[in-house]
């Protein structure tokens, strides 16, 4: 079955990112543990959905997608200097740590750790890979139409549609 708007889509990816001109893998997606969405959905970056259209299942895909299809430029105005009183009765986290976030909105995003001054952490606030061309590879398991029950949520069930509660 070939890949529609309103299907959910089960697929396998290895994703490479390049690492100092070598090519280093970052994320899998393997059989037994498979990535799946509902095609159309707005929860994939466009470009990857986009590349994904014209496959079915069975497939095997490859594409490159540049950092601004993926996750945009790396912002350098992105880095914030965060007051150590946020942090006080916790930890102040160590540099290299992801911490949650949240702006006056109540948008819910992750920063990390840069370093950590006197009197605040500075925290990077791009995604983890921001201004990096990503380099998927890998075969689409599985396609067949959403439930009524999934597209009213926005949100494939799994692999069979079953929603299975932990």
């Amino acid at each position: 079955m070939k890949i529609n708007p309103e299907h959910v889509v089960s697929l396998t990816y290895d994703l490479y990112v390049d690492n100092n001109g070598e090519e280093s893998l970052v994320e899998s997606a393997t059989q037994e543990q498979p990535l799946t969405f509902l095609y159309g959905a707005g929860q994939m970056l466009p470009k990857f959905e986009e590349n994904l259209s014209e496959h079915s299942t069975g497939d095997t895909y490859e594409f490159r997608l540049s950092a601004e299809d993926a996750y945009g430029e790396y912002d350098e105005e992105a880095v914030a200097n965060l007051p150590k009183e946020m942090f006080s009765g916790t930890e102040v986290p160590e540099i290299g740590a992801v911490i949650p976030l949240q702006d006056n909105n109540g948008n819910r995003f992750r920063g990390q750790v840069v370093s950590i001054a006197e009197d605040g952490v500075i925290v990077d606030l791009n995604h983890p890979m921001a201004g990096q061309e990503l380099h998927f590879k890998g075969t689409v398991l599985n396609v067949r139409p959403a439930t009524a029950e999934e597209l009213a949520h926005g949100h494939a069930h799994g692999p069979d549609g079953h929603h299975h509660h932990e």
